[in-house]
């Protein structure tokens, strides 16, 4: 048995020993600007799956350095997203107190076992399933979800203590029965930061805005004790790198429990993964391997289930940035999870100084950056049928559970696909004595039907199919075409297929024999 390439088992073997001197420098570089973003991102989204503060950085240390030295791309940086963050918390909320040791657990189990599911994907070589998440259903969840991580920080801005809701429209409606309970202080705050964040945004939007906004909130809260002493302050923790995690892999019950949510939520992941993989793979000119780059999320998901790291995937936004600044590797990445180390290890203190009203105007900003207002629109131009989707997709995200909205917008892409494939495109004109159908894609079992009553209202004595265009034929339609050309036959008519591909007619002689196969073929 052939002993198996080194570069398979370690592919960062492939890129790393070709750095040099300044390509090391320049990524040690990029890796700062991008844990810069990382920091103010990783611990509003804790926040929002309903963890401490700490986990948004472990998430974004040992997941990180696994995805990159794992990984195909050379540009990808994974670490928590808002998307995800979210349906974590809608899954394991209902099973936990947030914050507390047990949620913690469920949430690090859920981790490791959508890794799984994505390791044995890329391990299968089944990296190309991702595509039937469409990039609408994308768009269509992360509009959504969106919507559903601003109302659920409303409460935080006004000062309230609200417990969260299942859906969003119960979210907006326990605010406004609250009213009268607004914190003028914490609102005032909170809009100077979210005014202070979309300023910076648009005048210098190469800035770490966050990071900034969150720095003069604080410092606004710290220099007038008497308007904002009150407010509250994000909990602090001991700086520390990621301890270790044991999961409780023996509760078999729980694990089939979180096991749809664990699908749901690492398909979630690789399609943003692999999407803001390839677009930047157009830029860079790489080729990309899509197993690798999922066998290398899931690797990192299982070790972040082991090392206090929940679930990961591609940021679009740390990616465009190392992208951007010049990354010459996935290095970049690298040096970017050892600078949030740095700060977890010493900068641990700061956290406790930042207010909870200015912690959610930040991730307000984030939730205004994740609509893709581009991608809206151009699904409208482009099809009507995709822009349904994306609204049922919406729609499901702000009335249902999240992982169920992930399951309705494939099946309405599925079901879109198979309508569009069931009516293959059909040209009809008569030659002579000839019918003649010219059948442009695959006659499966959704598409017999379809072709079959075409066929059924020719009057020609001879009925020809044009079938240069015809992929794939199935059992059903190979039984379908065969049933015709015998009833044909029956009336003193004929059957015949012109152009066929040599796979297409071996499917259709071996029913009944090349002998007795009542269909005709011509070159």
């Amino acid at each position: 048995m052939p002993r198996p390439n080194r570069h398979t088992l370690f592919p960062f073997l492939s890129w790393l020993p070709q750095q040099t001197r300044a390509s090391v420098r320049r990524d040690a570089m990029v890796g700062l600007s991008g844990a810069v973003l990382a920091l103010p991102q990783s611990i509003a989204y804790a926040l929002i799956a309903g963890l401490p503060p700490e986990y948004g950085l472990y998430a974004a240390i040992i997941p990180v350095l696994i995805a990159c030295l794992w990984g195909s791309s050379w540009h990808l940086i994974c670490g928590p997203t808002a998307a995800i963050s979210i349906v974590l918390y809608a899954s394991i909320s209902p099973l936990a107190l947030p914050g507390s040791q047990d949620y913690i657990t469920l949430i690090l189990l859920l981790t490791f076992l959508a890794g799984v599911f994505q390791w044995l994907l890329g391990m299968l070589r089944f990296g190309a399933l991702v595509n039937f998440v469409s990039h609408s259903v994308v768009i269509g969840f992360t509009l959504g979800a969106a919507v559903v991580i601003a109302l659920g920080q409303l409460p935080n801005l006004l000062g309230l203590d609200l417990p969260s809701e299942a859906t969003a429209i119960n979210s907006l409606l326990a605010l406004i029965g609250h009213s009268r309970e607004w914190d003028r202080p914490s609102l005032v705050l909170g809009l100077g930061t979210l005014l202070v964040g979309v300023v910076l945004k648009y005048w210098v939007p190469r800035w770490p805005t966050l990071l900034i906004a969150l720095a003069l909130g604080s410092l606004a809260a710290w220099l007038w004790p008497s308007l904002f002493g009150h407010v509250a302050r994000v909990s602090s923790f001991v700086g520390k790198l990621p301890p270790f995690s044991p999961l409780p892999l023996l509760d078999l019950d729980m694990i089939l429990r979180l096991l749809p949510s664990a699908v749901a939520v690492g398909m979630l992941g690789l399609v943003t993964s692999l999407s803001i993989a390839r677009s930047l793979s157009t830029r860079s000119q790489q080729l990309l391997d899509a197993n690798q780059e999922v066998r290398a999320q899931g690797l990192s998901n299982i070790a972040g289930g082991f090392f206090s790291g929940y679930l990961s995937a591609g940021s679009f936004t740390r990616s465009g940035l190392s992208v951007e600044a010049g990354a010459r590797s996935p290095l970049a990445g690298v040096f970017s999870a050892l600078w949030v180390t740095l700060f977890a290890l010493f900068g641990a203190s700061l956290i406790a100084h930042i207010p909870i009203p200015s912690m959610a105007a930040s991730i307000l900003l984030i939730c205004w950056g994740l609509v893709d207002y581009r991608g809206i629109r151009a699904v409208f131009r482009v099809s009507r049928a995709e822009f349904v989707v994306m609204s049922l997709t919406c729609l499901a995200t702000l009335l249902l559970e999240l992982q169920a909205a992930i399951y309705a917008g494939v099946l309405a892409s599925l079901f879109f696909y198979l309508k569009r494939t069931s009516q293959p495109r059909v040209q009809q004109w008569r030659d002579g004595e000839e019918d003649v159908l010219r059948v442009d894609g695959s006659i499966f079992f959704g598409a017999s039907h379809y072709l079959q009553v075409r066929l059924q209202s020719l009057q020609g004595q001879r009925v020809v199919i044009e079938a240069q265009q015809i992929n794939f034929i199935d059992y059903s339609g190979v039984t379908m075409l065969h049933q015709e050309a015998r009833r044909l036959e029956g009336l003193g008519r004929s059957l015949r297929l012109r152009g066929a591909r040599p796979q297409v007619v071996d499917e259709l002689k071996k029913l009944e024999g090349a002998e007795q196969c009542p269909i005709q073929f011509d070159d």
